[in-house]
């Protein structure tokens, strides 16, 4: 018997008897799938070694990446596919933040092949600030305790400017380039001198200078550890070793010089998002948030951050200036969100100790998400400690404060003050002892080896 059409809301009422039948073993599907995840289990960390690309120089064979496989996991389940996010905002759906949050996510996949893409010591002593070019990505400027500096382009055969420093004495704090001059860096340094460093050789413009002590054996006891620019202000704060905070026109003209902490000034930051909001970050234990629009005295703060040690530095997030990131110089680092400054969003534990010859490590952000970068100094006397323990790069999840991967290269095996992503955000210069590293994925990385061998031949 030849079958015969049905109508409509008949076909729809039999689909409809079918529906609780589905519904009931999807539903035991994901009970099953529900108990398996609430049974006891470690926190573990998926190792995955790189391989060094045959012929190559430079990319480590022996580095490889941990990743908190629980943590991913549980983030890519929660994923959908970008039809998902296109049909969404075919409804009027905002789906920046989903799709901020899914680039994160890949991003952190790629870690995974992250190996030691270049390495350098062009210093007779420790590396002790860097700064990657706002409009270059592939090029940084590094700075050493013996007050040199370097202008590195590091996908570029030997295309370096070096400038030499003063030896003891000249240590740099702090390097800024200039918004409105390319080729101009603004230098925090311990001969108690702001400088505009010009990288072509110009003459240097000092735009503000520490008094003069007069002792006998030496001129200078106050000198200047930090700087930010505003540009937005057109505006230079700097802080120096005994608590004085200074802000000056971008020309050098002073406006005002205030005394906001009782010890040394190790950070100033302007909020990117918010030009009339400054951080400072001192040894005194505290971190202070200030309004630009009305500086007084030193009690005249916004929002005081009380630590428990001094404090290394304090960065706002910079995709939104919301979040507040500080490293305290002994096992803390935490992350203060706008909605509540006035305690800590997140606590995390973190061993980076801090000595005399150590130039100190500093937590930052990755500049387009919410991941936080911090070299690992392990301390017996830390939680958690193992024997042996890797002195790794530690990236963490700013959002929940979780750890998310660890980089690790036995050809790089010292303690990793200073890191530091580039603009773009897909590679990562650090500073260890006398030494810069450039980290890049192992594809990348293997792909511009490749070009600099024949520019070698």
């Amino acid at each position: 018997m030849a079958p015969v059409n049905q109508p409509k809301d008949k076909k729809r009422e039999r689909a409809c008897q079918q529906w609780p039948e589905e519904t009931k073993s999807a539903g035991k599907r994901k009970r099953d799938y529900g108990e398996k995840g609430n049974e006891k289990q470690e926190k573990k960390l998926f190792v995955r070694k790189t391989s060094k690309p045959s012929g190559k120089i430079g990319c480590s064979g022996g580095g490889f990446v941990m990743r908190n496989k629980r943590v991913l996991s549980s983030q890519l389940e929660r994923q959908c596919s970008i039809v998902h996010y296109v049909y969404q905002k075919m409804l009027g759906g905002s789906i920046q933040a989903q799709l901020r949050k899914r680039l994160e996510l890949a991003f952190l996949r790629s870690l995974s092949s992250y190996c030691l893409f270049r390495r350098a010591s062009p210093f007779d002593r420790r590396v002790t600030c860097l700064e990657w070019h706002p409009t270059h990505p592939s090029t940084l400027a590094v700075g050493s305790k013996g007050g040199d500096i370097i202008l590195w382009d590091c996908e570029v055969l030997a295309k370096t400017c070096f400038i030499r420093g003063k030896g003891p004495g000249d240590s740099l704090g702090d390097i800024k380039f200039s918004p409105f001059e390319a080729e101009k860096l603004y230098v925090a340094s311990g001969d108690g001198t702001l400088s505009l460093q010009d990288l072509e050789g110009r003459a240097v413009q000092v735009i503000s200078r520490a008094l003069d002590c007069g002792h006998e054996h030496h001129n200078v006891c106050c000198w200047y550890c930090s700087v930010d620019v505003s540009a937005s202000c057109r505006a230079v704060v700097t802080g120096d070793n005994v608590g004085n905070v200074v802000l000056l026109s971008t020309s050098g003209e002073e406006v005002w010089k205030l005394k906001l902490h009782k010890k040394k000034v190790t950070n100033v930051e302007f909020n990117s998002q918010c030009e009339w909001m400054f951080a400072t970050a001192s040894v005194d234990q505290t971190v202070k948030i200030w309004d630009l629009r009305n500086m007084k005295n030193k009690a005249n703060f916004l929002h005081l951050l009380p630590h428990e040690k001094p404090v290394n530095a304090a960065y706002f997030s910079p995709t939104h200036g919301a979040k507040l990131l500080s490293t305290d110089q002994h096992n803390e680092i935490r992350v203060y969100s706008s909605s509540d400054w006035t305690k800590p969003q997140h606590l995390i534990p973190h061993p980076h100790r801090q000595f005399q010859h150590l130039t100190p490590i500093k937590a930052t952000w990755h500049p387009r998400y919410e991941l936080i970068v911090v070299g690992r100094y392990p301390d017996p006397k830390f939680p958690g400690y193992t024997l042996n323990e890797l002195r790794t790069v530690d990236v963490f999840d700013g959002n929940t404060g979780e750890m998310v991967c660890q980089i690790y290269d036995p050809n790089a095996s010292g303690i990793i003050s200073l890191n530091k992503f580039n603009p773009m955000g897909d590679t990562l210069a650090s500073g260890m002892g006398f030494n810069i590293l450039i980290w890049n994925q192992e594809e990348i990385a293997a792909k511009k080896h490749e070009h600099l061998l024949k520019a070698m031949t």
